[in-house]
C-alpha cells in the first residue's frame, strides 16, 4: 500500500467554521446601558441609605429569630398575635434588666475584692520557687500589686466617657425602637407581605416559597440555638464555679454565657475573664481545674451540642464562617459577628438552590 492510497483512506476532517462577530443591535445596546445605569443608581441609593438598610436587615433577623416562639404561642393560646409579640418584648426587656442588675454590682465587688487581696495573692505566688526566681529578676509581684491597687480608680475613671455616651443615647434608643417596630410589623403581617410578593413570581412561586421557608428555618434555628447553647454554658459555668467556691458564680456564669454568643472567640474570652476570678480563691488549683473544664466543655459544645442543636442546615464552610465573622464584626461590631453565620447560611441556601436549578435547566435544554 502506497502512502498516497493510505492518505486517501483517511476520513476527511471538517475544518472549524469561521467565527463571525455580529454587530449588536441598537436595542441590545440600549438594554445594556439601561442595566448598567440601573445598577449604578441602585448602588448609589444603597450607599446613601446604608443606615436604614442596616436597621432593616437587623429587624428581619430579629423577626426571623422570634417568629417560631410567636407562632408556637399563637397556635396554643387564644390571644391576639400583637399581644403575644408585646408580651415577648416585655419578657426579653425584663431579662436584660435582671442581667444588668445581677452582673454589674457583682463585677464591681469582684474588682474591689481582687484589689484588697492582691498582696496576699502575690505572696502565695512567691511561695513557688520558679515564680520567685523570675520575680526577683523582673519584679512581677510589685507590678501586679500596683496594677491591682489601681483597678478601682480605673473603674471609676471609666465612668467618665459614659457622659459622652449618654449624649448619643437618644440616637441609639431611636434605632432600637425602630428595629423593634419593624420586627413587630414583620412578625404580625410578614406572611401576608411574603404572599403578596410571591404571587408576582408566577410559575416559580412554589420554588421561592420553599426557599423562604428554608432560610427562615436556618436563621431561627441558629438564633434560638445560639441562645440555648449560651444558657447551657451559663449553667455549666455557674455549677463549676460554685463547686470551686468562687464568689459571684452566677454573675460570672452570665458573663460567660454572654461572650459565648459571639462566634469563634467569645467562649475563649469569657473563659479568660473567669480564670482571673479563680485566682482569688485557690491559686493555682482552682485555675487549673477551670482551664481543664473549659477545654473539655468546648469540645463537648463544638462536637456534640452544636451539631445537635443546629443540625445540617448551618453546615457552613469554616473559612466562610471566619471571613463572615470578621467582616460582620468590622461592619456592625458584636452584632455583625452574631449575624455573620446566619447570613452566610442564607447565602449558602440561595447559592445551592441556584446551582440545582441551573443544572436542571441545562439538562432540560
Amino acid at each position: 500500500m502506497t502512502l498516497v492510497s493510505a492518505r486517501e483512506q483517511l476520513p476527511e476532517v471538517e475544518a472549524d467554521p469561521p467565527v463571525r462577530l455580529a454587530t449588536p443591535s441598537l436595542k441590545a445596546v440600549v438594554r445594556i446601558v439601561a442595566i448598567v445605569v440601573a445598577c449604578a443608581i441602585g448602588l448609589y441609593l444603597a450607599w446613601r441609605l446604608r443606615d436604614v438598610l442596616r436597621l432593616v436587615v437587623i429587624s428581619v433577623f430579629v423577626a426571623l429569630a422570634l417568629l417560631p416562639i410567636v407562632d408556637a404561642f399563637d397556635s396554643r393560646v387564644r390571644v391576639p398575635r400583637a399581644a403575644i409579640i408585646l408580651a415577648l418584648y416585655v419578657t426579653l426587656a425584663a431579662g436584660v434588666v435582671v442581667v444588668g442588675v445581677v452582673v454589674v454590682p457583682s463585677m464591681v465587688k469582684q474588682v474591689q475584692q481582687l484589689s484588697r487581696d492582691a498582696p496576699r495573692y502575690t505572696q502565695d505566688l512567691r511561695g513557688n520557687a520558679t515564680f520567685r526566681r523570675y520575680d526577683d529578676r523582673y519584679h512581677i509581684a510589685d507590678k501586679l500589686q500596683a496594677d491591682a491597687r489601681e483597678l478601682p480608680s480605673q473603674l471609676s475613671r471609666a465612668t467618665g466617657p459614659l457622659q459622652d455616651v449618654t449624649v448619643k443615647a437618644f440616637g441609639v434608643i431611636g434605632q432600637f425602637v425602630t428595629v423593634l417596630s419593624v420586627a413587630f410589623l414583620l412578625m404580625l403581617n410578614g406572611r401576608r407581605y411574603v404572599g403578596l410578593a410571591l404571587r408576582l413570581t408566577g410559575s416559580r412561586e412554589a420554588r421561592y416559597r420553599q426557599l423562604i421557608v428554608d432560610i427562615n428555618q436556618a436563621v431561627a434555628r441558629y438564633m434560638l440555638g445560639n441562645v440555648a447553647i449560651s444558657l447551657l454554658a451559663t449553667v455549666a459555668t455557674w455549677l463549676v464555679l460554685t463547686i470551686l467556691g468562687v464568689p459571684y458564680a452566677l454573675s460570672l456564669g452570665i458573663v460567660v454565657g454572654f461572650f459565648d454568643l459571639i462566634p469563634l472567640v467569645g467562649a475563649t474570652i469569657g473563659a479568660i475573664v473567669v480564670a482571673f476570678a479563680t485566682v482569688t480563691v485557690d491559686f493555682p488549683t482552682a485555675t487549673i481545674v477551670w482551664v481543664a473544664f473549659v477545654i473539655v466543655y468546648q469540645r463537648f459544645e463544638n462536637y456534640l451540642v452544636q451539631p445537635l442543636v443546629y443540625g445540617r442546615t448551618l453546615n457552613v464552610n469554616p473559612l466562610v464562617t471566619i471571613l463572615g465573622v470578621l467582616a460582620g464584626a468590622s461592619l456592625l461590631g458584636i452584632l455583625g459577628a452574631l449575624l455573620a453565620i446566619p447570613i452566610a447560611a442564607a447565602v449558602q441556601i440561595l447559592l445551592r438552590d441556584w446551582w440545582a436549578n441551573r443544572g436542571a435547566a441545562a439538562e432540560a435544554s
